[in-house]
């Protein structure tokens, strides 16, 4: 095929004027690559589509899954009127827009609204309640999308009246299968490197229309250099930088977060190494990701191996000094070492349950032997009276000594472990308590 007969297909009804990812939008569930878990036979959006009985629901996931899509097919398979708003742009003048046309819709064709909510979650409290009133009376079958967790997003008399439905990205297998229908499509006699398909699964990151969009933009190009096959230099060319889906504080920031935190405290540096990378990967800060291995080290390893604590706050300064790309490795070495160190959250125990117990104590006096004496009243009043110098004592311990307020218990908060320098800790606390109960025998 030459190039001009191949520009000329760019031109026919086979290459779509809209974007591929809208013209490849499912006409029915069939069509829909993806979400087997809910789609496949006997699962819950099976089911639903089966009963054409439609259902209030929110449909939770990532960017590109196909949330648009099952809300145009619920409606068309449930003969309902399908109103589309985004709350990025909308607000309750839009939803008595919606409500007033459904109210129409049913009192002049007998006809159910299916009113889709895009970014639910960009709604305040009073515009989400604003569509309770009628999710409840059934005037309308509310469908909301949203990439955040509805937990924390969505009010919750608002989702006890909608089941959640969690949408995933798509697999490698699931970007195959789109690329084989748009061949279908497009009918364009041209190749691709495996090499090429894989990189460009990566990039896409299990988003759909992402995909879509980038096989649009490299089969264009292709058929302008007059390409036969498209090989893996060719389309990394194109897609000069790769950015993974990241969202900067929200779901899938913290969930990374926390993923990066227990693989250090369950001690696999493989898999503390994997989050790290991912998340600088994805344009994570990567000072932020510093304050929190310098957390980790106190939280999770604290006394056991103090020299984490240093290794963590030598790789923040080490970052500060040299930038980014070269910083990262100190951060990388820090969560292989502190993944690797005696663990121990003796310390971080110790002083939360020392703050929840002042917090709902009574203030207690400081005990007079304790206080400071500075004026000469106060050493008449006895402030610091009969206090014993450690330094003068044998072991440099004063056995016996209080120096908790008066009819207070000892709280036995610290319980260091028997693992790393806790271990030594340990035996010196055994030790100085045997020479307070010889100190006290002899009182």
């Amino acid at each position: 095929m030459s190039k001009l007969q191949k520009s000329t297909i760019l031109q026919t009804s086979q290459w779509p004027a809209i974007p591929l990812a809208e013209a490849l939008r499912p006409k029915s569930i069939a069509d829909v690559v993806g979400q087997e878990h809910l789609l496949g036979p006997g699962k819950p959006l099976q089911l639903a589509f089966e009963s054409r009985k439609p259902h209030s629901m929110i449909l939770w996931g990532p960017p590109g899954v196909g949330k648009t899509s099952l809300a145009r097919l619920m409606a068309a398979s449930f003969d309902c009127d399908f109103i589309s708003i985004s709350a990025v742009l909308a607000g309750v003048k839009e939803i008595r827009q919606a409500i007033e046309q459904a109210e129409q819709n049913l009192a002049q064709f007998g006809t159910r609204t299916l009113l889709f909510v895009d970014e639910i979650h960009r709604f305040n409290k009073g515009q989400q309640d604003a569509l309770l009133p009628f999710v409840e009376s059934g005037l309308i079958t509310f469908v909301g999308a949203t990439t955040e967790n509805p937990s924390f997003e969505v009010n919750s008399a608002l989702l006890s009246r909608a089941q959640t439905y969690v949408l995933k990205s798509l697999n490698q297998d699931d970007m195959q299968k789109l690329l084989e229908k748009v061949k279908a499509f497009v009918n364009i006699d041209i190749t691709w490197d495996q090499d090429a398909v894989t990189m460009l699964c990566a990039f896409a990151d299990g988003d759909a229309r992402r995909f879509l969009n980038i096989t649009e933009q490299i089969l264009q190009a292709a058929v302008t250099k007059n390409l036969q096959v498209i090989t893996l230099a060719f389309a990394e060319n194109l897609l000069s930088t790769k950015s993974r889906r990241f969202d900067h504080g929200g779901e899938y920031f913290y969930d990374q977060i926390s993923a990066l935190h227990k693989s250090v405290r369950g001690s696999n540096p493989d898999a503390a190494l994997y989050w790290l990378c991912r998340m600088l990967d994805g344009g994570a800060d990567p000072l932020y990701l510093a304050r929190r291995i310098i957390r980790m080290a106190w939280e999770d390893i604290g006394l056991a191996d103090p020299r984490a604590i240093q290794i963590a706050n030598d790789a923040i300064s080490t970052f500060e000094r040299l930038g980014s790309p070269e910083g990262e490795l100190a951060l990388g070495q820090a969560v292989i070492y502190l993944s690797m160190a005696a663990k121990s959250n003796a310390g971080y125990k110790a002083f939360n349950a020392a703050k929840a117990f002042v917090k709902n104590d009574q203030t207690k006096e400081v005990p007079i032997h304790l206080r400071n004496a500075p004026t000469k009243l106060m050493k008449e009043l006895g402030y610091g009276h009969a206090y014993r110098y450690a330094h003068d004592e044998p072991n440099a311990y004063a056995a016996g000594e209080n120096y908790l307020p008066e009819n207070m218990q000892a709280p036995n908060w610290y319980q260091p472990t028997d693992r790393g320098l806790e271990k030594q800790i340990q035996e010196k606390m055994q030790f100085l308590k045997s020479l307070d109960t010889k100190a006290n025998e002899k009182n």
